[in-house]
């Protein structure tokens, strides 16, 4: 929506229900295949010959990385969109990603790649640590630990590679269109420990060309979904520390497009970690700030190569506090700052708007609802950093 309102032609390519397609003016919206993928986003690719391709999922650039191995038609574009190839094997690491970050002199938690648990015995993980499977995101395949057996159990689970059962099902029941694509490849799993840092997440998002930032954002978490789950409700800082970290790791990997940073702030000094790499949109591309404009207009004004325009403080977000629509409302209906924040509502596509109050698309199949009734999944609570 925020391409649009900036004058760009924008088509989709998602799975069927998708919000996507509840936006007005989108010239075109390709299909999403679960049985074969990566065939569809090379077709729509192919169709819709793009400018810039923004991937919105990790797995979708998982696939566009294979893509510019196998199809050497594309690796123009995907370069054009993405950045250096020579980064790509370091962005899909994140024990890669982190040493390439300690080489830069970015703090970061210590941070060790396992291969197994007899590994565990050595180290000293009773004040915390954090489990994190390479490839997983949105807070998934993270297990947060305080004791050798913890951690044990977290490995054992997160190293076992998915079985046709798990993936038939996330295409089925989740109708997840990567399910099918990630089962095929047989990756082995690849698992690191980073050293707990207490404290509240924070998250930048930055839009790049060739290595250099164009425009950051930064915010700090006051309530997620869950402890290692997506941020519900952001508090927009300045944070000197992490434009650094963001300008030396852009420079350093030769970032193209919109990439995410997370960092947790230590809770008595107020010290930025950086934690991992999002390589591709995160939540905070499109929010309109004052003396900014927003992320997606200063990618469009580079790809136009035009000066970006600042909007009036009129059209701009009030305050610093944002409620993600519509996560915030649905996790923590109490919430106090739902009545003091900004929400993020799309009231310009009533259409989309309505679809968003209801449950996913997936959630309402019939296949959906039997599986849940009989295998009830507990979400975990909402947290309040600002606590």
């Amino acid at each position: 929506m925020a391409f649009l309102r900036h004058g760009c032609a924008v088509s989709a390519v998602c799975p069927p229900g998708h919000p996507l397609r509840f936006v007005s003016d989108i010239a075109g919206v390709y299909p999403y295949q679960g049985l074969n993928s990566i065939e569809s986003l090379k077709s729509a690719i192919r169709t819709c010959k793009p400018d810039l391709i923004v991937p919105c999922d990790d797995g979708v650039v998982w696939q566009l990385h294979e893509l510019h191995i196998k199809v050497p038609d594309l690796r123009p574009l995907i370069e054009h969109s993405l950045g250096a190839p020579e980064a790509y094997p370091t962005i899909r690491s994140r024990g890669a990603f982190l040493q390439v970050a300690v080489d830069l002199g970015i703090r970061v938690p210590l941070t060790q790649a396992l291969n197994s648990t007899s590994e565990l015995d050595a180290m000293d993980i009773a004040a915390g640590a954090v489990l994190k499977l390479d490839g997983t995101w949105g807070g998934t395949g993270v297990a947060i630990v305080r004791s050798i057996a913890e951690a044990t159990r977290a490995l054992l689970e997160l190293s076992r590679p998915m079985g046709a059962g798990v993936a038939w099902k996330r295409w089925l029941i989740n109708h997840d269109p990567l399910a099918l694509w990630s089962w095929r490849r047989r990756e082995t799993p690849r698992v690191t420990l980073q050293e707990f840092v207490p404290g509240r997440p924070a998250n930048a998002m930055i839009a790049c060309w060739k290595g250099e930032v164009l425009g950051i954002v930064i915010v700090e978490v006051m309530t997620a979904q869950g402890p290692t789950g997506a941020a519900t409700v952001v508090k927009l800082v300045e944070n000197a520390e992490i434009k650094e970290a963001a300008r030396l790791l852009a420079r350093r990997l030769g970032l193209t497009g919109f990439h995410g940073l997370d960092f947790m702030l230590e809770r008595q000094s107020g010290t930025a970690y950086l934690i991992e790499l999002n390589p591709r949109c995160t939540q905070l591309g499109h929010l309109l700030l004052a003396g900014k404009g927003n992320l997606a207009g200063t990618l469009s004004a580079q790809m136009r190569n035009e000066e970006v325009v600042v909007p009036g403080n009129e059209e701009c977000i009030p305050g610093t506090t944002v409620a993600f629509f519509p996560q915030a409302l649905n996790w923590n209906p109490g919430s106090p700052y739902l009545r003091r924040g900004y929400h993020d509502v799309p009231w310009e596509e009533p259409r989309l708007l309505r679809e968003l109050l209801r449950p996913s698309w997936p959630e309402r199949q019939w296949m959906s609802r039997i599986y849940h009734y009989f295998r009830v999944t507990k979400r975990p609570g909402v947290v309040d950093f600002a606590e």
